[in-house]
């Protein structure tokens, strides 16, 4: 049942007061008012959910306070009450967004069931809302981490692109969170209430990228059974986001290109053209000008997709952001892994500075989750950290971690295998090697 309560608004204290009782045996909430201005006090202190409100109230018309309350609180849900029932006035409160309208007396047998859908309805919305206030959240522009004034630079850049048509072209090297700012892009643009579909062009091959991005006439290929829905097709009205665009055959580059010059494609098989209407955000980590020159990318294309470019810093060139980056992973994964939040020693914190970060924030990301699934006594310590990233700066000694490759690596998958409690498909994408190599390593240290 829903911890909101159920306002009653009626000035006649004896139904009223029948009513409470009534919907409180059901397990409800009440608060009650006498009239308007009571009733505008108690919705001003209390998360309300739904109202019954009689027609006809001391200071006010309820129809009239229905439409009131639907435009200060349109989450909650209303009842109109009356001893009359003119169908006039049911048909008016249902236009300004009553959710019924019952007669006094009449309706008795009705009032328990209609205040439960409503209630449903109610709490329903509010869920929806609370949902997409957490994805505005996570997708607004001051939701991503960095002060330094090259990232800041890049997001005053995209927050003036966002609510623009204009295609964009986000560069800079792998794992430096160029999907994280095209969602951003998108959610702060007219489209946000559309659909966001991304894909990586790198994953496909070339028939299989067409069939992705366009879709498919069945028989337009061994295996294509029936007629498939392209990206385009998906994310119509809304953003495509190409990752790793440089990747895109140079074939397929003219598909694309006439997509953006007149919103018009073909799927693979069909002869028919279908009009789409979406914008394109694409990323890459290539030097696309450098790849047109050398004729591995179309130097229309280049110019038709690079009409607002976005350059993301690499995590190297802005080390001031790392202890904030450092700090929220480790609140995200404690909270995920349903850990305490453990203290960064300092040694942990200096190593992750000067650990050049070839993988950017994706791999400092990576490197923070496996220190907290290894954490033990709440504190992460520089031999919690990989290998590679506790050698960095070459004062890592004996007594901290064995120099012996082996031993470092047998006790690391032991602690990961004790933490997916043997679950070696877990496991090995943690440890991020194949199935094969993780069950060669088990017989081989004995594990």
């Amino acid at each position: 049942m829903s911890n909101h309560p159920i306002l009653l608004i009626d000035d006649e204290e004896k139904l009223r007061s029948l009513l409470a009782r009534l919907l409180s045996l059901e397990g409800f909430a009440i608060l009650e008012a006498k009239n308007a201005r009571e009733a505008w006090k108690i919705l001003e202190k209390e998360p309300v959910l739904l109202v019954l409100c009689d027609v006809k109230l001391p200071d006010a018309n309820g129809v009239e306070l229905s439409l009131a309350i639907k435009q200060k609180y349109p989450l909650l849900e209303i009842i109109l009450l009356t001893a009359y029932g003119r169908i006039a006035d049911g048909v008016t409160a249902m236009k300004n967004g009553a959710f019924d309208y019952l007669v006094k007396g009449d309706d008795n047998e009705r009032i328990i069931p209609l205040v439960h859908r409503a209630i449903e309805k109610a709490s329903l919305q509010q869920r929806v809302n609370n949902l997409e206030s957490k994805l505005d959240r996570k997708f607004n522009f001051d939701a991503i981490i960095g002060k330094a004034p090259n990232i800041q630079n890049a997001i005053a850049l995209a927050r003036k692109v966002s609510n623009t048509e204009a295609t964009v072209l986000l560069t800079g090297e792998t794992g430096t969170g160029k999907e994280v700012f095209a969602q951003a892009i998108h959610q702060n643009s007219s489209r946000s209430s559309k659909p966001f579909v991304a894909i990586n062009c790198s994953a496909f091959g070339r028939d299989i990228l067409e069939s992705e991005l366009f879709g498919h006439r069945a028989g337009a290929f061994t295996g294509a059974v029936k007629d498939k829905k392209g990206l385009f097709e998906e994310a119509n009205q809304g953003t495509l986001f190409l990752d790793e665009i440089g990747e895109m055959g140079i074939e397929l580059q003219a598909k694309l290109l006439r997509v953006l010059e007149s919103g018009t494609f073909i799927k693979v098989g069909d002869t028919k053209t279908q009009q789409v209407d979406v914008r394109i955000i694409a990323a890459t980590n290539r030097n696309l000008l450098a790849e047109s020159e050398a004729g591995r990318f179309r130097a229309d294309l280049y110019y038709r997709l690079s009409v607002f470019q976005i350059q993301l810093p690499p995590l190297r060139e802005r080390k001031q952001d790392i202890a904030l980056l450092t700090a929220h992973f480790v609140q995200y994964f404690a909270a995920k892994l349903k850990h305490n939040v453990p203290q960064v020693q300092p040694s942990f914190l200096e190593k992750m500075q000067t650990y050049p970060w070839k993988g950017n924030i994706r791999e400092l990301k990576n490197a923070i989750e496996r220190a907290m699934i290894l954490v033990e006594n709440d504190e992460l310590t520089e031999n919690l950290l990989p290998i590679e990233i506790q050698l960095s700066s070459g004062n890592i000694t004996a007594s901290d971690t064995p120099f012996d490759l082996h031993s470092v690596e047998k006790q690391h998958i032991a602690k990961v295998m004790a933490y997916t409690k043997g679950n070696k498909v877990e496991a090995a994408r943690l440890l991020n090697i194949g199935l094969t190599t993780l069950y060669r390593k088990i017989e081989e240290y004995h594990l």
